[in-house]
């Protein structure tokens, strides 16, 4: 952490504040620590840091002022509405501003996210930190300046009018798969379960009690903390636990959930570390069954990794670790926080979300190709050929009929990769962050995450059919 003592700029935006009923000054913050965190929803590495600032919180809850400062990195990211669905996916207690035009950015010297800056009761900037393991680095500092200034501090917690959920069944759907009866497998992610629907979206099952947690156990005792990706093998079904940094295996038969990878830790390695050796998955967000191997994508450490499903030991298998738009073999190659898999033939298809790309891996040889995508920051709306057309942070990749279904994340769109022509189109939009995609019965279904909603949406015309999900049988569905 950098040291010194300068007069911090004060916290003033145009764009509005979040998760408080009144805009704050430094003024109004004297006699309290200060600590402001510079993030951008989408990216993975400000997600890893909010159970270190979560817990800075709660030790230092008569002290410290935790202001989240949200400087974007995509266009839809800039809106008071994503950033406020972003502070109730991620459980965030403490006030956000809004700097979209990255004026706190720029007066502050950031350069990178996430970056956390420590201000003393007097206004005064301590220092800042840039990155991960927030609380070990920044902890000793904080306690420094409480017993600095342990006469002059003001003792009594601020409380901030905080946003809460509402009560809808689903809460941001995620991933979706489908068992050979017709049945779907669905990650209702904000409610930390997973859930088995048939195709009237009646809830056939609950797998977990809904609590954020990481204990294995029947279904009612089992709990999750935020799952995505999902794999099913016979009686089987396979979790991408992300933020338990895990992978959880079900038993459909039994009715039990066990662990069979990650301890819950976030686990790093790069370049040529542990090649050969068994690692622990990093905020897995998709999985996919391959022969004996289930791929899964790493978002965490921006790398696929592969498990052996005699041994469930897992491996890396593709990506250095480091954030990249790379091309090459799999210690050349790089990936940008990669969210969803697919597969035709024997070529794995990515959505690489942080680089709004389309990757592939061969792999039988691990030759990652980018046949969609430009770089880190180059993001768009824009549909033609794949030299043009742009993505912004897409996360669902299916395949049909060797074309590339993509959900458009940040566009709110269900996007077409014609491979024969290199050209996109757009199917459908209107949704609000698509997460994943799968075709059933000739329509595809998509997860709108953020409007808690999920839809089929016909193949031909694009257009929308709400699927109401409801522990009762219902007797229709609404068109949008």
């Amino acid at each position: 952490m950098l040291t010194g003592r300068v007069n911090a700029p004060e916290i003033k935006t145009a764009h509005g504040w979040l998760n408080t009923d009144r805009e704050l000054t430094l003024k109004d913050l004297r006699g309290k620590i200060v600590l402001l965190d510079f993030w951008t929803f989408g990216c993975i590495n400000c997600q890893h840091i909010v159970p270190d600032l979560k817990r800075l919180e709660d030790e230092y809850h008569d002290v410290l002022v935790v202001i989240g400062v949200h400087s974007a990195k995509f266009d839809a990211e800039k809106q008071n509405e994503t950033i406020k669905q972003a502070i109730l996916k991620f459980g965030i207690e403490h006030p956000v501003v809004n700097d979209a035009d990255y004026k706190l950015w720029d007066q502050y010297g950031i350069k990178a996210w996430p970056t956390i800056v420590l201000i003393d009761p007097h206004g005064r900037v301590v220092g800042q930190h840039a990155g991960e393991g927030v609380y070990d680095r920044v902890q000793p500092y904080i306690q420094r300046l409480k017993d600095e200034f342990k006469d002059e501090l003001n003792y009594e917690p601020i409380n901030f009018h905080v946003e809460h959920s509402g009560n809808s069944i689903l809460y941001f759907p995620s991933k979706l798969i489908s068992d050979p009866d017709g049945n779907i497998y669905l990650s209702d992610s904000g409610h930390n379960r997973i859930l088995k629907l048939n195709q009237q979206g009646q809830i056939l099952e609950t797998i977990g009690n809904g609590r954020q947690g990481f204990s294995d156990g029947n279904y009612s005792n089992a709990t999750f903390y935020e799952p995505h990706g999902l794999a099913l093998l016979g009686d089987t079904l396979y979790v991408a636990d992300a933020k338990n940094n895990a992978i959880r295996k079900v038993d459909l038969q039994h009715k039990m959930v066990t662990t069979i990878a990650g301890n819950g830790e976030l686990d790093y390695y790069f370049m040529e570390e542990r090649a050969q050796e068994p690692v622990n998955p990093n905020s897995p967000w998709d999985l996919l069954i391959y022969g004996q191997s289930m791929f899964i994508a790493s978002a965490g450490n921006h790398q696929i990794l592969r498990m052996d499903l005699e041994t469930e030991k897992v491996y890396r298998f593709a990506g250095s670790g480091r954030e990249a738009l790379a091309d090459g073999c799999w210690l050349e190659s790089a990936f940008n926080q990669p969210s969803g898999l697919a597969i035709n033939k024997n070529v794995l298809y990515v959505a690489d979300a942080e680089a709004s790309a389309i990757r592939t891996v061969n792999i039988d040889t691990g030759m990652v190709l980018t046949p969609l995508g430009q770089g880190l920051f180059d993001f768009g709306d824009v549909d033609g050929h794949v030299d043009d057309a742009l993505l912004q942070h897409c996360v669902g990749v299916e395949i049909i009929d060797s074309d590339v279904y993509i959900a458009d994340t940040y566009n709110g769109k269900i996007k077409v990769l014609d491979l024969s022509r290199n050209r996109v189109r757009t199917l459908t939009s209107g949704l609000h962050e698509p997460n994943d995609l799968i075709l059933l019965n000739g329509k595809l279904w998509v997860t709108s995450t953020n409007s808690h909603q999920l839809f089929k949406v016909d193949m031909t015309t694009g257009e929308k059919e709400e699927i109401t999900v409801s522990s009762k049988q219902l007797s229709g569905n609404s068109k949008q």
